[in-house]
């Protein structure tokens, strides 16, 4: 098991370097390692053997399903046939597919496409799915559909939505035939879920021969800063705020024009304001007062290769700053350029120019719905863009002049006429996009969220709470002394902060239409929640689970803010679009949470021995608090990993890619799997080496979201 672990690190590093195509060769594909998965097996029949598991039904099959797990993969690896066919409408019927290595392989039955079409979240251009209307011919004809996420099966054969022509009128389908492979598999998840469900309730389990204990514990800080002076023109707040009703075609969904203003000014600035001035305030001050904003030092320039190039002292600069003697600055610089992180620092700086261009020109603000009667589509348009031939001139005339008279009126300074006119607007888009703009509660849900979320002061106050009520019940520990009015204040400040959290994560829920799990940050707002309930659920057995709750969400809520990992809300992409995809993320978050309380009562008890309590109590009540936990962590990721091989199944035909996020979440798995293993393996007994491996194995979990995401990269570096 070790050796494969080695292995699979290797491999993801590897993959970096040299490809996926390469370390699916030489290394999952490798016979060394299909028999190391071989030996495996074998392994655990003699372990199952040796123990005498038959004597405890539940754990007898629990590991029985683990081998049959591993002879469902190799019998898909031996005998399952994967592969793509491509098919347009009105062609012959195809009975042929190719496979990954470009071998032809003939179908029972012959297919041909009636039909292909997108589906488009509303009122946008927005893919939402794509759907292959499919005729099989097999003595008689049938006919089906396959969609992201709905397969079409037919004789062992089964056809998932892989891709499509850009005419929409042909479309590729990935061919899978592995009816052996996927039922030995999905039997031994069946027999898995159902056994770790049981384990919980058998008399003679580990989980059930530890808890009957109490507990503790946590760790880590960070800071923030303002000021600024003299403001460049821009609308009265009022103004502005109605402004940002206006709806706008932004991020492929329609959304408050406050919404873009924000994601504007956070993109150029680096903040959701600036110098006090709402995002409405920047956004209509860079359109309405170009002449003022062309000299204001808003634009955040990280690079300091990129500083010097435009000349500029600081972190600031200035729209004129871009742009030399009779060219553009970032371009010139280009040309010649060969450094790959200059050349994508420049790139950066480039872009922040381009998108207030793109605004001043107005562009950006697709404002617009136009039905165009002959192509019978509908789209959202901006000031300059090419309008539909056979649209009426009055529409015609509002769409090319209303937003004049608005900067008329702003001119004038006469803002009540102002506001007016941007109702007309508003007017407008309603008479014509009707239902396929938000309903009222999607659309006030997002202004309430814009106007409340504020992740930073959030993250500050967990953090600071959880790092002084950690250190002081630390330090009351050490003394042997005890204050309970003070866990007490910090435990009942957790109910008003998870009803924040919730919140935000309700209020984010409204808006898209589907849970908020498809990228990093909402992951780690469900890490925050999770955290902070387990906090309230823990605190009769933990002193301070309140101090560890508000260290862990804070911390999450940090990641989410420093990384800032793509917060605007987007349609879900359609391979998304699955409840699987929930469970996944919610198994294995939940997971993370507890293995990262079981790394922080590990520090703790650390602590406590360095500071000569090793014989202390309190050791062991977090060995014996971490050790029941310990056990709903490892089964929840095993759940969360397995349900995410199904669902890669249903979605793209293959339950295991060896992506690196699937492998490193496999490692972890097989790390923390060896700490349940007590009576087998001994060293785990002791308490200490338990605490300290679970310092040390939590590395994992940090690789598995953080090292994937942001260094090796794959498909699942968005999540």
């Amino acid at each position: 098991m070790s050796l494969l672990i080695i292995i699979m690190v290797t491999a993801t590093i590897a993959e970096k370097t040299y490809g996926t195509s390469f370390v699916g060769k030489y290394f999952y594909s490798n016979p060394i390692f299909i028999t190391l998965w071989f030996l495996v097996s074998v392994s655990g029949i003699v372990y199952i053997y040796k123990r005498k598991l038959h004597r405890r039904i539940i754990t007898f099959f629990m590991h029985v399903s683990f081998i049959i797990i591993l002879v469902g993969a190799l019998t898909t690896h031996t005998i399952g046939v994967q592969g793509s066919i491509h098919i347009r409408i009105d062609e012959k019927p195809i009975q042929s597919f190719k496979t990954t290595d470009q071998t032809e392989h003939k179908l029972p039955f012959s297919i041909s496409l009636k039909d292909f079409h997108t589906e488009y979240y509303s009122g946008t251009t927005t893919p939402m799915d794509y759907i292959s209307t499919i005729i099989i011919h097999d003595n008689t004809e049938m006919e089906g559909t396959v969609s992201m996420n709905k397969i079409l099966k037919h004789r062992g054969y089964r056809l998932y939505q892989s891709g499509y022509d850009a005419d929409g009128k042909g479309s590729t389908l990935y061919v899978s035939h592995d009816p052996m492979g996927i039922t030995i598999t999905y039997s031994g998840y069946i027999i898995l879920f159902i056994t770790m469900l049981l384990f919980f309730i058998e008399k003679k389990s580990a989980f059930m021969k530890k808890i009957s204990t109490s507990t503790m514990l946590l760790i880590i800080p960070f800071a923030s800063l303002f000021a600024e002076s003299e403001l460049p023109k821009t609308l009265p707040a009022k103004t502005a705020e109605i402004f940002g009703n206006i709806r706008v075609n932004h991020n492929g969904r329609i959304a408050p024009l406050q919404t873009l203003a924000i994601n504007f000014t956070k993109k150029i600035y680096g903040k959701g304001n600036y110098k006090g001035l709402s995002a409405e305030q920047v956004l209509t001050g860079c359109f309405f007062y170009y002449d003022s904003w062309k000299k204001e030092p808003f634009i955040r320039i990280k690079s300091r290769y990129v500083q010097n190039v435009l000349g500029i002292e600081g972190k600031y600069a200035r729209l004129t700053d871009f742009i030399g003697t009779d060219c553009f600055k970032i371009d010139e610089q280009l040309k010649t350029e060969k450094d790959r992180r200059h050349i994508r620092e420049l790139e950066e700086a480039a872009e922040k120019f381009s998108l207030i261009s793109s605004l001043c020109t107005g562009n950006l603000l697709k404002i617009y719905p136009v039905y165009d009667k002959d192509k019978m589509t509908f789209a959202w348009y901006s000031i300059p863009d090419n309008l539909p031939t056979n649209i009426e001139r009055e529409k015609w005339l509002f769409i090319r002049y209303s937003m004049n008279y608005v900067a008329e009126k702003v001119a004038m300074k006469d803002f009540t006429q102002t506001e007016k006119l941007i109702d007309k607007i508003i007017k407008y888009q309603k008479e014509e996009a009707g239902d396929r703009l938000p309903a009222s509660l999607e659309f006030n849900a997002e202004k309430i969220y814009n106007t409340c979320v504020s992740l930073k002061f959030l993250a500050m106050f967990c953090l600071t709470l959880g790092i002084f009520g950690y250190i002081f019940q630390i330090y009351n520990l050490i003394r042997e002394k005890k204050n309970d009015m003070a866990s007490r204040a910090l435990f009942f400040t957790l109910f008003p902060t998870l009803a924040y959290i919730l919140s935000i994560i309700i209020l984010r829920w409204i808006i898209s239409g589907h849970i908020p799990v498809s990228n990093g940050f909402e992951t780690m707002l469900i890490m925050s929640a999770i955290s902070v309930i387990f906090s309230i659920v823990f605190h009769r057995k933990m002193n301070n689970s309140a101090s560890i709750g508000y260290m862990i969400s804070g911390l999450a809520l940090l990641v989410a803010m420093i990384g800032d990992s793509d917060p605007a809300i987007t349609p879900l992409m359609p391979i998304l679009s699955s409840p699987l995809l929930s469970i996944h993320v919610m198994s294995v978050m939940i997971s993370y949470s507890l293995l990262a309380i079981m790394m922080l009562n590990g520090i703790s008890a650390e602590i406590l021995y360095r500071n000569g309590n090793n014989r202390n109590d309190d050791i062991k009540n977090l060995e014996n608090f971490s050790r029941i936990i310990l056990y709903p962590a490892v089964f929840l990721l095993v759940f969360g990993i397995f349900i995410g091989a199904i669902w890669a199944n249903v979605s793209w035909g293959r339950y295991w890619g060896w992506d690196p996020k699937e492998t490193w979440a496999l490692i972890t798995m097989l790390i923390y799997s060896a700490a349940i293993h007590t009576d087998s393996l001994s060293t785990f007994r002791n308490e200490m080496f338990f605490h300290r491996f679970c310092i040390l194995a939590f590395v994992s979990v940090l690789i598995t979201y953080f090292g994937v995401n942001f260094i090796l990269g794959g498909m699942h570096s968005y999540a």
